[in-house]
């Protein structure tokens, strides 16, 4: 849904960067559009990950005292699903919020605080969630969606850098001359429409993927307790809400804002679960 959310602006965005390559290299739109898309594979090799994806988004590698917290907790989960541990890669991000992620196709970020924090069987419920998002492909579509909105999230702040020299141009030198301050307004006009063009995009594929995201939370949830570390995860989110306080959205915005699910829902629904398994 982001993707399909995002393609059409996506699309526009493209044309812009197409016609400078055009000019030089003689190529068409069709092969440079594919190209584009094609690139996004590089992001799922593991080196590419390790390497340029962990640092950007601010992780770093596991301590050795970190590896010996994550290890004995992380290595049940790869055994319950028969995998090799090198398919995976753990990295640490120094944080102070309680948090784990998935990205990509092979990383798994745990916050230090919450290395720190969980004791060993909850981090295996938090680590059993986030591979279960790798397992559900949850990270292959959300990180497509993030690729395609690099050009237009790239042409939004174009636009509006654009539409405010604009301004300041028109304010500077067109005070005196009436033409040059309706010329200049107009400039500055069409710029924010251009550029509100794609950030419209970005922000509907941005609530899409919030929904899609609360619902893989749920899925997420289900095949850890499938796995049989449901009980270890919803102990986890309860010391989650002990300490962050309740985290359920009170507006409609806070609501599109928000790419998680309430804790206390995903507890009630994991309890749920467990009472039915049994």
């Amino acid at each position: 849904m982001p993707v399909v959310a995002v393609a059409p602006v996506w699309l526009l965005a493209i044309v812009v960067f197409w016609l400078p390559a055009r000019a030089i290299w003689h190529v068409s739109f069709g092969v440079f559009a594919l190209g584009y898309v094609a690139a996004v594979v590089l992001l799922f090799l593991r080196p590419v990950q390790v390497w340029v994806l962990a640092p950007l988004l601010g992780a770093r590698r596991l301590t050795r005292a970190q590896s010996a917290a994550l290890s004995p907790a992380w290595r049940p989960v790869l055994q319950a699903n028969d995998l090799p541990g090198r398919r995976y890669v753990l990295a640490a991000l120094p944080s102070n919020d309680l948090n784990a992620f998935a990205c990509g196709g092979h990383l798994v970020v745990v916050t230090s605080y919450a290395i720190e924090a969980l004791p060993r069987d909850e981090l295996t419920g938090v680590l059993a969630h986030e591979l279960s998002h790798h397992l559900g492909g949850h990270t292959v579509a959300l990180t497509f969606g993030q690729w395609l909105s690099i050009p237009v999230l790239l042409l939004a702040r174009i636009g509006f850098f654009l539409q405010n020299v604009a301004s300041a141009a028109t304010t500077s030198y067109g005070s005196n001359s009436s033409a040059l301050t309706a010329i200049g307004r107009t400039l500055a006009a069409l710029l924010t429409a251009v550029s509100w063009v794609f950030l419209s995009g970005l922000l509907l594929s941005n609530a899409l993927a919030n929904v899609v995201g609360r619902n893989s939370e749920f899925e997420a949830d289900l095949r850890a307790v499938n796995m049989g570390f449901g009980r270890p995860l919803a102990t986890a989110l309860r010391r989650f809400v002990a300490e962050f306080g309740a985290d359920r959205p009170l507006t409609w915005r806070d609501r599109l804002a928000s790419s998680h699910p309430p804790a206390r829902t995903r507890v009630a629904r994991i309890e749920a679960l467990l009472r039915n398994r049994r």
